[in-house]
């Protein structure tokens, strides 16, 4: 059985809940009462600059870290009291790749799918190889891959076991804007298939293209919550004005390239290229 069909029964509420969560390092108070839900097979995103605590978030709901105060559970378990049952139902990915780069992209999956103990490690590869795009590059070593490529790849090795719970912690930091656009792709294809996605970023419209839900974390605080025509409605209404648009950077960049191998949807959606909160 796998770990979707255990846990689809143990909770009928959101897949992950937050509840006054707080953490602090001596005297900087890094969470100071945090609370959010993010409904199953949704893509929520956790906004916020440098600093603001959002990777602290994803740290203790995969139970890398305790909490000073409040609660939080994943699928139902709780991240103090069942750490492990939580660990079986996640899977994380940090800002950086963890792909070993001597094995090619097949046998980085092979290798998880083998510590996992799971059956036919070859099928499961394969069929994350397809589902990524990867398939032509399978038998390549990883250290010939382009960012993009090993973001993919990574992402497909935080699949293996079918958790139903992924948290992407700053996923797209340092790649280019092709292979942005790559990871974008990736992410959306989890959204179709139903897993719930915890995203952090900085990036504004890395959050208005790929969630359902965003929350602006500030301070150590939720200052914000909903989805984006909703927050939209927190400001007037804008003036409507006649200006001569020019292309972008990245739409200069886009079209010199190509983007192959991309989502040519979601470049034809990112008109004014990526913003970083500062």
């Amino acid at each position: 059985m796998s770990i979707n069909q255990t846990t689809t029964g143990q909770v009928r509420g959101p897949a992950i809940q937050v509840q006054g969560l707080a953490k602090s390092y001596q005297e900087l108070r890094v969470l100071r009462g945090v609370t959010f839900d993010v409904a199953r097979g949704s893509v929520f995103a956790l906004l916020g600059s440098n600093g603001a605590g959002k990777t602290t978030v994803v740290r203790i709901l995969s139970t890398l870290l305790k909490p000073d105060a409040g609660t939080a559970s994943v699928i139902g378990f709780d991240v103090a009291r069942q750490a492990a049952k939580v660990r079986e139902s996640i899977s994380l990915t940090g800002q950086f790749a963890a792909v070993d780069e001597i094995l090619s992209g097949r046998e980085n999956l092979v290798l998880i799918a083998r510590l996992r103990h799971l059956r036919d490690p070859g099928r499961i590869a394969d069929d994350l190889l397809a589902r990524f795009s990867l398939t032509d590059a399978a038998n390549r070593r990883v250290s010939t891959y382009s960012g993009g490529m090993r973001r993919r790849l990574d992402i497909a090795m935080s699949l293996i076991g079918n958790p139903p719970v992924i948290f992407l912690d700053e996923p797209t930091t340092g790649l280019d804007p092709q292979a942005r656009l790559e990871v974008w792709q990736a992410v959306r294809e989890l959204a179709r298939q139903g897993t719930t996605v915890l995203l952090t970023t900085q990036y504004l419209d890395e959050a208005e293209q790929l969630a359902d839900r965003i929350a602006i974390l500030h301070r150590g605080r939720i200052i914000a919550d909903g989805t984006l025509s909703e927050l939209k409605q927190l400001l007037p209404p804008a003036k409507v004005e006649y200006v001569e648009k020019q292309p972008t950077l990245e739409e200069v960049f886009l079209a010199i390239v190509g983007a192959e191998g991309t989502d040519s949807t979601v470049a034809a959606a990112s008109p004014d290229g990526p913003k970083e909160l500062q």
